[in-house]
């Protein structure tokens, strides 16, 4: 008995010692698993700082040497082109380059992108970060942080103020200060259907003092304030992530205090005056109505620029300006300016595809591609037929399936018309829903809400004074990464731009993030209109979008002195250009209204053909690394968090400005007149002849008095070839027949590598801001 009972002691013991070493053994597979996927590292120390905290700025002035050099070296290349600009309006006053859309993570998209794990995070940008990023990395002359109204708390309102009031204290002499820093906000209207979208504004503000600033910004209701306030799956994410990326779990708990202090914020009561309200709740206004008139009640020097028009992550197909050139939402004197450009893309050209169309009866169904345009509802009609045949469909019903697939898509007028299509991947759409013959175009672009289709149209309401929508062109960046005018260099990919920076940092992430509700392909769409089409998925395509996140543009102020009040002066008076990163220097003057050149931005009446001047030179080639004097006044750790090392570092070559080319757009003489025809893209066109001196061309309209009606001309100048950050965005491919069949997406996750900048030859431009030449007659508003 003794002995079994030893023998089945010993093997009891040798089992506890196997299940023992089984047991360590599947600890250790878990530790190395999540020490190599989960895990992530910080041997910076990136996520152990405070990201809530507005940051310190660096101390060290720009030295003075170098401002002198900035206004010598402009002046040289206008001395080298002096012939050609003898006649030109303004040339004694100094361009200078800015930004006027830069987003620090305290906008709360922005923080989430910034998560340890994401695919590009080094941490928190906080507003100290922009001021020094302006200065030293990008050496800007301005810039206006606009992070979202909706996420900010009244703390971090206040805080962002006294960071940008210290920015300009180290800036110098006031009138003529290394840098200006402004205040602004975005107001990030999102509509459901195209009816009641306005889509995005920023608010920017001349002055910085306290009591030339609202006491609280102003978020847009309805779907960004559920958006980026009221979500509670983001707290619950946030104690997860906690858990999982337990190193950086101060990051995250810094996440859920930013998500507790905006549920903490009472809403304001409605019908009170904006200036009479408590400092310390959330005030929102629903329509660009409402945003004006509360700012009017403020009477704080502001302007309203809309930016992103035409992106179609957010903006409903079918959207279009012309609701909202109304008497109620057109406010001629905030809205003197338009984005036409940023790292989101394109906006300026009008075309005549569309996402969706009505028939006759009003009935609405999917049209067929074109060209220049696949609709995305085509497209999901062609998966699902594809995935009939697969499985053994006859033709006739995968003929049918395809054809209530395109319904099913077209009949939700929001943008979550590819939820209709179970299961899908990024190759399955190809390039559908963008824009193909267009620069860098915005994601699923929207045409109606481009820059062109705006000025094209006007509403007659009321016959003697006809509105218009009459902008200067602007460009800017949109970073999310406290990066203003980070267009200079076209790499690193990531940590330039917002692209690769938001997707997973490895596998494990990115499943969490994109794979935990994957669904299987079905041979069947879904009809997104009853309970059974909703799902749990979000309704934007991310991973398609991070294919059109480029490097940021800057715009650009022709002005007579360096300090806030001359900066301020071009903005509204609409003497500014656009460009898509590279700072070109622009001139486009009418040269025969009077005794003196018009210069961009000007409204003109004549009775006479008008004749214009256009002088572009190229912008410089850029060095390695960064100038000396930012080596010397930032910290080796700073350089590398705030730009990897690489800054603004010109060299003595500039690029060649390989055209010019003219657009004239003719807005509406009567209500309903169609678009088509009335925008001239390209009107003309001039080829340059290589010259690091730039080029100069003049023209005339010999139609204008002959057409008798209003036009507006403006101009792009563009450079020679150069490597453009997702500048082929799907990098589509065509086949035998013409037909895109595939892509290579450029993944802001793990899947491309870190290394690939997914560079594209393009030729960066500069947008001038149009000049306004009217005839005798609808002459329209100021």
């Amino acid at each position: 008995m003794r002995i079994e009972m030893t023998v089945i002691s010993s093997k009891i013991r040798t089992l506890i010692r196997i299940l023992t070493w089984l047991l360590l053994l599947a600890v250790t597979i878990v530790a190395v698993l999540y020490w190599i996927y989960v895990r992530v590292p910080d041997p910076e120390d990136y996520y152990q700082r405070d990201p809530l905290n507005a940051g310190i700025e660096t101390t060290v002035p720009t030295p003075k040497a170098q401002l002198i050099l900035r206004q010598q070296v402009q002046e040289e290349a206008r001395i080298s082109a002096e012939e050609e600009l003898d006649s030109v309006a303004g040339t004694n006053k100094q361009i200078l380059f800015g930004d006027t859309h830069v987003h620090t993570t305290w906008s709360l998209d922005a923080f989430m992108f910034s998560l340890p794990i994401m695919n590009g995070s080094k941490g928190a940008y906080p507003p100290a970060a922009a001021c020094d990023y302006a200065r030293y990395i990008s050496q800007l002359d301005f810039f206006f942080l606009a992070d979202h109204a909706e996420s900010y708390t009244p703390r971090q309102w206040r805080d962002a103020q006294e960071a940008i009031r210290r920015c300009n204290a180290l800036s110098g002499d006031a009138n003529n200060p290394d840098m200006v820093a402004f205040m602004g906000f975005e107001w990030s209207q999102i509509g459901k259907t195209s009816d009641d979208h306005y889509g995005h504004h920023n608010v920017l503000f001349r002055d910085v003092e306290k009591e030339l600033l609202p006491s609280r910004p102003i978020g847009a209701s309805g779907l960004a304030t559920k958006g980026l306030r009221e979500s509670a799956g983001k707290k619950g994410i946030a104690k997860m992530l906690k858990w999982l990326d337990m190193g950086n779990s101060s990051y995250y708990q810094a996440l859920i205090t930013f998500l507790d202090e905006l549920r903490q914020i009472p809403d304001c009561a409605q019908g009170i005056p904006s200036p009479e309200l408590p400092v310390n709740c959330y005030e929102t206004a629903a329509t660009p109505s409402e945003l004006y008139n509360k700012l009017d009640q403020w009477g704080f020097d502001s302007l309203v620029v809309p930016h992103g028009s035409s992106w179609g992550i957010y903006t409903p197909p079918g959207s279009s300006w012309d609701h909202q050139l109304t008497k109620e939402n057109h406010d001629p004197k905030r809205g003197r300016l338009i984005e036409v450009y940023s790292g989101h893309g394109n906006s300026e050209n009008y075309r005549n595809f569309q996402p969706r169309a009505f028939n006759a009866d009003g009935k609405v169904y999917c049209p067929e591609p074109q060209s220049n345009y696949l609709p995305s509802c085509w497209q999901a009609g062609v998966i699902i037929k594809q995935r009939c045949e697969k499985s053994g469909g006859s033709v006739s019903d995968c003929k049918t399936r395809a054809e209530q697939a395109r319904q099913h898509y077209v009949e939700v007028e929001g943008v979550s018309g590819w939820l209709s299509v179970p299961g899908s991947t990024v190759d399955d759409w190809l390039d559908a829903g963008q824009a193909r013959d267009v620069f860098l175009p915005a994601f699923n672009y929207a045409p109606k809400k481009s820059v062109q289709y705006g000025l094209a149209l006007r509403n007659f309401d009321d016959l003697n004074n006809p509105l218009r929508y009459k902008w200067g062109l602007i460009g800017s960046t949109d970073s999310h990464f406290s990066r203003p005018g980070n267009g200079y260099k076209q790499f690193p990919r990531i940590g330039t731009g917002d692209a690769g920076m938001r997707g997973g940092r490895t596998p494990f992430w990115d499943w969490l993030i994109y794979e935990r509700n994957k669904e299987k392909p079905v041979a069947r769409s879904r009809s997104l209109l009853t309970p059974e089409g909703d799902t749990s998925m979000s309704a934007s395509e991310q991973e398609r979008k991070m294919s059109f996140l480029t490097a940021g543009g800057v715009v650009a102020v022709h002005a007579q002195g360096r300090d806030r009040g001359a900066i301020w002066d071009s903005l509204v008076k609409r003497e500014v250009y656009g460009t898509s990163g590279h700072r070109i220097l622009l001139w486009f003057d009418l040269i025969n209204a009077g005794d003196h050149p018009q210069p961009m931005g000007s409204e003109v009446t004549m009775s006479k053909a008008p004749h214009f001047k256009v002088t572009a030179i190229g912008s410089f080639k850029q060095k390695p690394g960064c100038p000396k004097y930012v080596e010397q006044a930032l910290q080796k750790k700073r350089l590398e968090h705030l730009a990897g090392g690489e800054c603004y570092n010109p060299s003595d070559e500039r690029y060649l400005i390989d055209r010019i080319e003219v657009v004239r757009i003719r807005p509406q003489n009567y209500a309903n007149e169609a678009i088509e025809g009335l925008v001239e893209d390209i009107w003309q066109v001039f080829d340059c002849a290589p010259s690091h001196s730039g080029c100069t061309v003049e023209f005339t309209d010999v139609e204008f008095i002959e057409a008798d009606r209003d036009a507006v001309y403006y101009v792009r100048a563009i450079e020679e070839l150069s490597p453009m950050i997702n500048g082929g965005n799907l990098r589509a491919k065509r086949n035998s027949d013409g037909n895109v069949d595939q892509i290579n997406p450029c993944y802001g996750d793990n899947r491309t590598d870190r290394n690939d900048n997914c560079h594209t030859l393009k030729g960066q431009r500069a947008w001038s801001s149009p000049i306004f030449v009217n005839t005798s007659h609808l002459e329209g508003s100021p």
